[in-house]
């Protein structure tokens, strides 16, 4: 190998290694900005002139499995729960008075069997208009706000919607996703329900906190200690208040999950403070004064929904009629599910979030 030919080829390795170097020297730079930027960016919402925007992205976060870290970096733990103590809502001590549901009010059985059902012509009774095109006594509608989009399902006959839970509660077991607990119920539509153990966003969603109610048996509880109980009893009433799973038992409680808060009992609804909490997004259920069933999910943490607050969830529920209304897990876990497909979804980095519980709509008894 001649002496040109050898220098050429160490001048052409020379090079390579000058635009490698400079390639690695320029994305270290690039990630160094981002970081920065974004650690100044968070610095100027948590510590910045602007309390509102302080406290709704606080709140926010510090709602989420593994986000609260995005507030701590700057804050006091002491400063954080100033924060929260100023956008909360009030616990409700009244439990469900079950006089304040009438089912002659209205009468969903007939819109859901097919009379007046044509979109063109909607059946209003009890001062409700039911629109279900379909005749599958479900109606969906959109909702949106000046932060958040979802949808709400509503469903005529109350009978119809139960608890579903996986056969076991153990480590480890994995939870289901809301498919599966729509599929291995033979139901028709569901969505999220209770509380469980999410350590960081991590669970396997097998391990449900609180009480867990399907078909008038207790699967998860402390007969003595007191929850937020929301479910319904054997009179299809959906029923909210803070109870031992004993008690709950013994109001004849068919099915029921934990979480809460409570955001509308017996017509009136709970007061919060701030914004009863940050933008995420969420999930909850209700029910109208002739029976049907509201269930509610937001889309949330994207550029087209932020997500609500409760005090949206609040007025939601009570632009669609609720007596009675709770809160129920949010964030990557509130999910629809519809027809055979997720209409709402928040999960995004993993697959549908795998949870213990759901409350499901079975299909429509016909003759």
């Amino acid at each position: 190998m001649s002496r040109a030919v050898y220098e050429g080829k160490i001048s052409v390795w020379r090079r390579l290694a000058i635009y490698i170097g400079r390639f690695f020297l320029w994305l270290f730079l690039t990630i160094l900005v981002l970081i920065l930027g974004l650690y100044l960016f968070l610095y100027l919402i948590n510590k910045g002139p602007s309390p509102h925007f302080r406290d709704l992205f606080v709140a926010s976060v510090m709602e989420s499995s593994a986000g609260g870290i995005l507030a701590r970096i700057y804050l006091t733990d002491e400063e954080i729960e100033a924060i929260r103590a100023n956008n909360r809502t009030e616990e409700i001590a009244e439990i469900t008075d079950v006089s304040l549901v009438d089912f002659d009010a209205s009468n969903p059985e007939s819109a859901s069997e097919g009379e007046e059902t044509d979109a063109s012509s909607e059946g209003e009774e009890g001062g409700y208009v039911y629109d279900d095109p379909d005749s599958d006594g479900i109606e969906i509608h959109e909702v949106h706000g000046e932060t958040y989009s979802g949808m709400m399902m509503i469903v005529y006959d109350p009978s119809r919607v139960v608890v579903s839970s996986i056969p076991s509660y153990t480590h480890g077991y994995m939870g289901w996703t809301i498919q599966q607990h729509v599929e291995n119920n033979g139901a028709v539509a569901g969505i999220n329900g209770g509380k469980y153990e999410d350590n960081n966003g991590l669970g396997s969603g097998a391990w449900p906190e609180g009480v867990v109610i399907t078909h008038g048996r207790c699967t998860n509880g402390n007969d003595g200690r007191t929850y937020g109980v929301y479910g319904f009893n054997e009179d299809n009433i959906f029923i909210v208040g803070n109870m031992t799973a004993a008690s709950a038992l013994n109001m004849g409680i068919r099915d029921a999950v934990t979480f809460g808060p409570a955001l509308v009992v017996n017509g009136n609804a709970a007061s919060y403070q701030g914004e009863g909490g940050g933008l995420n997004p969420r999930t909850a259920i209700g029910q109208r004064d002739d029976g049907a069933v509201l269930m509610l999910v937001i889309e949330g943490r994207k550029s087209s929904s932020l997500g609500a607050t409760m005090a949206d969830l609040i007025d939601i529920m009570l632009e669609y009629g609720a007596v009675n209304a709770a809160n129920m897990d949010g964030g990557m876990s509130s999910t629809m599910f519809y027809e055979g497909e997720i209409i709402v979804d928040n999960a995004t980095v993993r697959d549908t979030r795998r949870i213990p519980t759901a409350f499901v709509v079975m299909p429509l008894e016909t003759d």
